[in-house]
């Protein structure tokens, strides 16, 4: 007679994926408020939120992965950092609406589960989750042997915020004459890593310092990408403040002018703020074409903030107030 065949001889270890939601519940439950009525490992996640002082809530949601910035975590076997990167890019893609995000749920897929792993991905959910103000209320973790290599995994996350209706923020006020004012990023954030790493690990090895740098390549590709949104919190209120660009895949033109008006553009100074040496580098060494770069980089800055000329001067004192380095990098101007 043939030897059973177990879920576990295919590759699928279910005590291995219970095991990780019991270690995690306990972190899990640090993100939750009174708004949260279930616990992790339910069928769904329940979420009450107190809308009364709001006028007409408007719900706003985003889903979004990392990347091939997972590949660099592979190398370094370091995995605590990339769950706070997705944590903090959809918050960003909310917050430039005007949004204060709710709750936040996850996708972990792998080919075989490291539980160790898994808990140091989900830990940097967690983190995230606590410093921006949002639950996590859920998540899928699914080991699929046949997609993935043993130590291989992706990553996915949502989130659901809030904004009142008169307070969206579409960029539907950004007119001629108004001012871009960029927020530096820290880092690559989440988006270029496919041309990054043709480029780099073409000449160094992860563990390697180039000439001029304080870390190892690898701990500099793995900079956390910036949450954006105390800054946008503390702007989106003042007078003259008409638009946020999240600068993601696509760069600063392909970003921002999803928020101009017809009829406008963004004229952007290129030399007016100096670029991280990582930028310059891969550039350098890849021989990479300044278009190139231009669209799939963010090349320092992580968040745009488009106001009024007249606003720019409270806004620049605020944003330096707040400990940020903001630097005017260009002009609305007619298309």
């Amino acid at each position: 007679m043939k030897k059973p065949i177990s879920y576990k001889d295919s590759g699928v270890d279910v005590q291995a994926g219970e095991a990780l939601v019991h270690s995690i519940k306990s972190m899990v439950k640090k993100t939750h408020g009174v708004e949260v009525l279930s616990n992790i490992g339910g069928f769904g996640g329940l979420f009450k939120p107190d809308f009364r002082n709001m006028k007409n809530p408007v719900l706003v949601s985003s889903v979004d992965g990392v990347g091939t910035k997972l590949i660099v975590a592979f190398k370094m076997k370091k995995y605590d950092t990339v769950g706070q990167d997705l944590v903090n890019h959809c918050v960003n893609d909310i917050a430039v609406c005007g949004a204060e995000p709710l709750f936040f749920l996850d996708y972990f897929s792998t080919g075989k589960l490291n539980t160790d792993t898994g808990f140091k991905v989900i830990s940097g959910f967690a983190k995230a989750c606590r410093e921006n103000g949002c639950a996590l209320i859920g998540g899928e973790t699914a080991e699929m042997p046949d997609i993935y290599k043993d130590e291989e995994f992706d990553l996915a996350g949502t989130i659901v915020g809030v904004v009142d209706e008169e307070e969206i923020i579409t960029g539907q006020k950004i007119k001629k004459g108004d001012l871009l004012i960029g927020l530096p990023s820290n880092g690559l954030h989440t988006n270029g890593y496919s041309l990054a790493r043709k480029v780099l690990f073409s000449t160094y090895d992860v563990q390697d310092t180039p000439d001029g740098f304080d870390q190892c390549l690898g701990d500099e590709l793995l900079r956390i990408h910036k949450s954006y949104l105390p800054v946008i919190r503390l702007l989106k209120k003042m007078e003259g403040v008409n638009g946020f660009s999240h600068i993601t895949g696509g760069g600063i033109i392909g970003n921002t002018k999803r928020i101009i008006p017809k009829g406008l553009k963004a004229e952007v100074k290129w030399n007016s703020w100096e670029r991280p040496k990582l930028f310059k580098l891969i550039q350098e060494l890849g021989n990479v074409e300044e278009a190139a770069m231009q669209e799939a980089f963010n090349l320092g800055i992580g968040l745009i903030t488009v106001v009024s000329e007249s606003a720019a001067d409270s806004v620049l004192s605020a944003l330096k107030e707040a400990g940020e380095a903001p630097v005017i990098m260009g002009t609305i101007t007619e298309a």
